[in-house]
């Protein structure tokens, strides 16, 4: 089969399009016939190689898991003798990542990927393969953000911050189908882009700074956080919860060794999380997509020769919601 491979760390440029053995299915694994993928950071943080994620992944000189991409979409081609949900000939989506930095591998950037069928569901009928592929990550990054960990409730003011990308434009949709009130901050380009999801106000970043503005919130989700963590708690309301997902290193670093130790002094939470994979939540968003309550945003589309420039592109930080990678001929997933 036809894969990306990253056999050493780097620049988008050490990614190659080689012919790998195509993978056979273990006793709880699925083999899929991937017809699409979406490009997440996680694949641009595993190929440059930090070294957290080497030592995560095992890879301390090159990286262990050599095929990158989180986030298929595609059909079955066959099952172990231990998979009950699923067989030969249906249409799923799903994600492979399996822990901190893909520490337990991914394999999206292939024709054919082997998972377990914990991370899988039924594709959503009323979406393109490609459509798809641009939903679990970000989308349960989202999810998991604003009801796990931010506890939404129906008519609470929400803000997402970083609302035009990935996780973004899906923590916009996700909040509103929960009841909130919701405050999408970007830039000027993105503004139409956060209405049409259905924002009900918008920020420009580039004018305003919302943690200056004197206006408070029940929850802000970092989606792309790049504030103070003194500035998010200042923006939040008495019982407000700040919950980052994403954002720079300064800010990551500022969740992981004050916030436990400011969460205590106060009334307001501020929370960090990484996003985990299951079908109980695929099938959950399942039903939003085909309630036309959510609807990915994507931005564009490269075919699987072309993941490198993919990459590149999501790393330049001005993309609007998803990044998608055309695996297979459309007839080969449409026939």
């Amino acid at each position: 089969m036809k894969a990306i491979v990253c056999t050493r760390y780097g620049a988008p440029d050490v990614l190659q399009l080689r012919e790998i053995a195509t993978p056979s299915p273990g006793e709880d694994e699925v083999l899929i016939k991937i017809c699409a993928a979406s490009v997440n950071p996680l694949d641009s943080g595993i190929m440059q190689g930090p070294w957290i994620a080497r030592l995560m992944s095992g890879g301390l000189l090159a990286p262990k898991h050599k095929v990158l991409g989180a986030d298929i979409a595609g059909q079955v081609e066959e099952v172990g003798r231990k998979v009950t949900r699923f067989q030969p000939g249906d249409e799923v989506f799903g994600g492979l990542f399996g822990g901190l930095f893909g520490a337990k591998g991914l394999g999206g950037f292939a024709e054919y990927v082997c998972t377990t069928e914990d991370r899988l569901a039924q594709k959503p009928t009323n979406l393109s393969f490609e459509e798809a592929a641009a939903v679990p990550v970000a989308a349960i990054t989202a999810l998991q953000g604003l009801r796990d960990k931010g506890r939404i409730q129906a008519g609470q003011k929400v803000l997402v911050d970083g609302a035009s990308g990935g996780v973004g434009t899906f923590a916009v949709q996700i909040a509103k189908s929960f009841g909130a009130v919701v405050t999408a901050v970007c830039s000027t380009r993105n503004l139409d882009t956060a209405r049409s999801i259905g924002a009900d106000h918008v920020v420009d970043y580039t004018q305003d700074d919302f943690t200056k503005s004197g206006k408070r919130y029940d929850l802000i989700l970092g989606a792309n956080a790049h504030h103070s963590i003194f500035d998010y708690r200042r923006a939040l309301g008495p019982t407000g919860v700040f919950v980052m997902v994403g954002g720079g290193l300064v800010q990551m670093l500022e969740v992981l060794f004050l916030a436990p130790f400011l969460s205590r002094i106060g009334s307001r939470k501020t929370v960090s999380m990484l996003a985990k994979i299951t079908n109980k939540d695929l099938v959950f968003l399942k039903d939003l997509l085909e309630a036309g309550k959510v609807v990915p945003v994507i931005d564009r589309r490269y075919p699987l020769s072309e993941v490198a420039e993919a990459i590149r592109y999501l790393g330049e930080g001005h993309a609007q919601g998803k990044v998608v990678i055309t695996v297979q001929d459309p007839s080969a997933c449409y026939a």
